[in-house]
């Protein structure tokens, strides 16, 4: 029966399936085979490939920048498909590996661009640190590069903090003999993304992981670029990490994605198993690696970061099992 409904609205416009209780997914999916040589080749999929997914899928994981909104815009028809889901009896979990905004914060930016969100189906990367140093039993203090969102969710966890944003107007001077105290206390440094980074920050915490004894490096996320704005890319947190990485020679715990502490957390708390979970998102290097690593089903969407030059680019080498166009952009606002 479903799939003859969805036959039918192959004629309908996109956003008139989008409002209907039994349309398809607001995407054009496109699924990729291996050829005999071993190559990628990409086929739309069947109506039966959609409803093989809505069948087998229990949970859908979005990403949030690129897939949900951009900026502070939402795209186009995202409000339709989340309530489609819901209505089909799906789980949805969001995951954003933006750490400036805590669960609390993000689920007022949800609220503010129309979203039936609730809070415990958000997973920042800010509460995956603080997640995490609870997970291990960690008693120290944290050094925090990064914002709010951050020291929000170590104080939810009872977690002594310092630095943060009352560092970020702190100047090193380097006068003769200038010699920066540091607090031996500090048994981790958590490294997200900071838009008042500066040279006490980086010095500050480059002391307490070289100086202090089992003192950990822990990033949030890795990520190269990513859209604090709709109008372009913006450097990363991989920015703020490798300014550390370099100045320690350290290698730091990740704990957002692609890194497999989310993807357990969530796995854990929801009472999922792997196959029955898909990662919805638009980067390859994050999100479908977070999926393929965690042995989910894996959906890229081109709205973000990934474009289609770059997903069937013969140096890519993480392939989604399916890739989905949207069909009717979003009107980005000015």
């Amino acid at each position: 029966m479903l799939g003859k409904r969805l036959q039918a609205q192959r004629h309908c416009s996109w956003r008139q399936q989008a409002i209907r209780a039994t349309r398809a997914p607001k995407f054009r999916m496109v699924t990729c085979n291996a050829s005999t040589n071993g190559s990628i080749q990409p086929r739309r999929a069947t109506v039966e490939d959609k409803q093989r997914l809505i069948d087998n899928v229990d949970c859908f994981i979005f990403d949030c920048d690129g897939v949900i909104w951009r900026g502070d815009s939402v795209i186009d028809g995202v409000p339709e498909t989340l309530d489609m889901l819901r209505g089909m009896g799906k789980r949805l979990v969001f995951v954003t590996n933006n750490s400036t905004k805590s669960r609390a914060g993000y689920l007022g930016k949800f609220t503010g661009l129309g979203l039936n969100v609730k809070a415990e189906e958000i997973y920042s990367s800010s509460y995956a640190a603080a997640a995490y140093l609870e997970s291990i039993n960690f008693d120290k203090k944290v050094y925090v590069i990064g914002e709010t969102g951050i020291l929000e969710e170590l104080d939810l966890k009872g977690i002594k903090y310092l630095g943060g944003p009352e560092d970020a107007t702190k100047v090193v001077k380097l006068q003769k003999g200038e010699y920066m105290e540091h607090d031996p206390e500090v048994g981790a440094v958590v490294v997200g993304f900071d838009r008042y980074i500066n040279y006490y920050k980086i010095q500050y915490a480059t002391l307490c992981i070289r100086e202090n004894p089992g003192c950990m490096f822990i990033a949030t996320n890795q990520d190269a670029v990513t859209h604090l704005t709709d109008a372009q890319e913006w450097a990363g947190n991989g920015s703020m990490v490798g300014a550390i990485r370099g100045s320690t020679k350290r290698e730091p715990v990740t704990v957002g994605k692609p890194a497999e502490f989310m993807l357990d957390n969530i796995a854990k708390t929801f009472g999922l198993q792997r196959q029955q979970i898909c990662m919805v998102g638009d980067r390859l290097d994050t999100d479908i690696l977070f999926g393929k690593n965690g042995g989910l089903t894996t959906c890229l969407v081109l709205s973000g970061v990934t474009d289609e030059k770059m997903l069937l680019s013969p140096e890519n080498k993480v392939h989604p099992d399916y890739y989905m166009s949207i069909k009717q952009p979003a009107q980005i606002a000015a």
